[in-house]
């Protein structure tokens, strides 16, 4: 009887904390609170057959319509679009000058994935120059934070490092520096912030040449200006003056964000890190083995070491033997990382292998080019010396791979499976993508469980070579490697 009621209570227990869980992902992971004084939020839940029967034994739909929750199956969600779509009184699909049912655009596709197709890519060192800012750097809503420290400062009491100074730099549309340089790797935005510093050194000699041409030796611009009626050139480096002062802000700005960036690579060994994962991910041979940069005490952080470990293990087509994990667990724990990641990583995997086969990530790597020397002149602002001239090859990540079979219409075995609706189809049959169509010239793609700057800058590589397609890239959350490790250690402590 004691044995029964214990049971009982287990199970009350597992079910409480099942339905606190489930609650906690409906309201995205924030507490729920009944505000009557606000607006009120409305959710649409669009779930399968399999998510229905996880959700009805632990919640009634009075309890989800309290929560804010409207419930959708995916099948019904379609069938009420196409009635929609169809109903002659509505004119959302449709404009002045057209008939009911005809369409005034050209539709794109909604692609929403699941980020457990691939959880190695959030994972990544990158080499490109945004991904390497929001991987390193404090890099929030376009705004890069940085701690700058200033040096050494004399005391009574002795030398003592002064307080370092915190800067903040908006990274915005307007700068072009940065919408041109953004997806570049790392070596290239180091040459070219040297090429502009030269660029606008060159344009402030120019001035100071005509302003002692002039017998204009000091910095009197009241006196510049009454004598520029007269002479054209002076004029023309006068009025340059505004936007050489903005290139100059420019030009600080990224000398600082890239020498910030550059000290983590060196101090981090993060080139060393991106060469071998791409292999790791490509299936190439190693130049040093796994074990040894884990165990080297030079090689970046407790954090970078973990990184590369789960790449490899959810890469790998069949997992280490237990006795070579364990030996990789030690090596990992005698570097001071937490092991929590590991273990869902592998719970996952297990489940994974049931479901599919291992994500593929192509066949090709990065091209050592040697150690950077272009940038090693004696006026650089960037001392890269030790760290590798690595060159990209374009690979398509699986995101993209997955976006480019359906906006194809191409028949691939990675998506043949996945579920199509279309609510302009008069009987709809979701069991595949239709071929009989032209391909899709815009899309969007969701990723459901967050996304990174790594798979971003992937797609825009991608529509590069696609005349005339457009794609918007969205997410449930954008996170870096730092973030991400942490979601896997709390879902490994479960």
């Amino acid at each position: 009887m004691v044995g029964v009621k214990m049971a009982a209570a287990a199970a009350a227990s597992i079910r409480e904390r099942q339905t606190v869980a489930l609650k906690r992902m409906l309201n995205f992971n924030v507490p729920h609170i009944k505000n009557s004084t606000g607006e009120p939020v409305w959710k649409v839940l669009i779930y399968d057959r399999f998510g229905q029967d996880i959700i009805s034994p632990l919640l009634s739909v009075k309890e989800l319509r309290d929560m804010g929750i409207t419930l959708h199956l995916f099948p019904k969600l379609d069938k009420k679009l196409r009635e929609n779509l169809r109903d002659a009184r509505n004119s959302l699909f449709t404009g002045d000058t057209l008939g009911a049912g005809q369409f005034s655009f050209q539709r794109p596709l909604l692609v929403l994935v699941d980020r457990n197709i691939d959880l190695a890519t959030p994972l990544h060192h990158t080499w490109t120059y945004q991904a390497l800012v929001h991987d390193v750097l404090d890099f929030h809503l376009n705004r890069v934070n940085l701690e700058e420290s200033s040096g050494v400062e004399n005391s009574p009491a002795g030398a003592r490092p002064k307080r370092k100074n915190k800067k903040s730099y908006d990274l915005t549309p307007a700068d072009k520096f940065w919408q041109k340089h953004k997806g570049s790797p790392f070596p290239e935005v180091a040459e070219s912030v040297q090429q502009e510093l030269e660029s606008y050194r060159a344009q402030e000699d120019e001035v100071k040449r005509l302003k002692s041409i002039m017998g204009l030796e000091g910095e009197d611009e009241g006196a510049i200006s009454m004598l520029s009626d007269n002479t054209a050139k002076l004029t023309s480096a006068v009025s340059s003056l505004p936007e050489l002062l903005e290139k100059k802000r420019l030009i600080d700005l990224h000398t600082n964000v890239a020498t910030a960036v550059l000290e983590h690579i060196k101090a981090r060994k993060l080139d060393v890190y991106f060469e071998y994962e791409e292999k790791i991910m490509s299936k190439t041979t190693l130049d040093k083995s796994l074990l040894d940069i884990i165990s080297d005490p030079d090689a970046g952080t407790p954090e970078d070491k973990m990184r590369l470990f789960l790449i490899y293990y959810i890469s790998a087509q069949q997992a280490p033997s237990e006795a070579d994990l364990e030996q990789y667990k030690k090596a990992l724990t005698d570097a001071g990382c937490n092991l929590n990641p590991l273990q869902y990583i592998k719970q996952w995997k297990a489940f994974a292998k049931m479901a599919s086969a291992p994500t593929s990530y192509g066949n090709t790597t990065t091209k050592p080019m040697g150690l950077l020397s272009r940038v090693m002149n004696t006026g650089s602002q960037f001392v890269m010396e030790g760290v590798k001239n690595l060159v990209l090859k374009q690979q398509n990540l699986p995101v993209t791979r997955i976006l480019d079979n359906l906006m194809e219409m191409k028949s691939n075995p990675e998506t043949d499976d996945y579920r199509y609706f279309d609510p302009k189809m008069l009987r709809g049959n979701d069991s595949s993508v239709p071929r009989n169509k032209n391909p899709f010239q815009e899309a969007i793609v969701f990723v459901v469980g967050g996304g990174n700057y790594i798979e971003y800058q992937n797609l825009v590589d991608y529509i590069k070579g696609k005349q005339g397609k457009h794609i918007l890239y969205g997410c449930s959350e954008l996170f870096n490697a730092t973030q991400f490790i942490k979601q896997l250690s709390q879902l490994g402590q479960k």
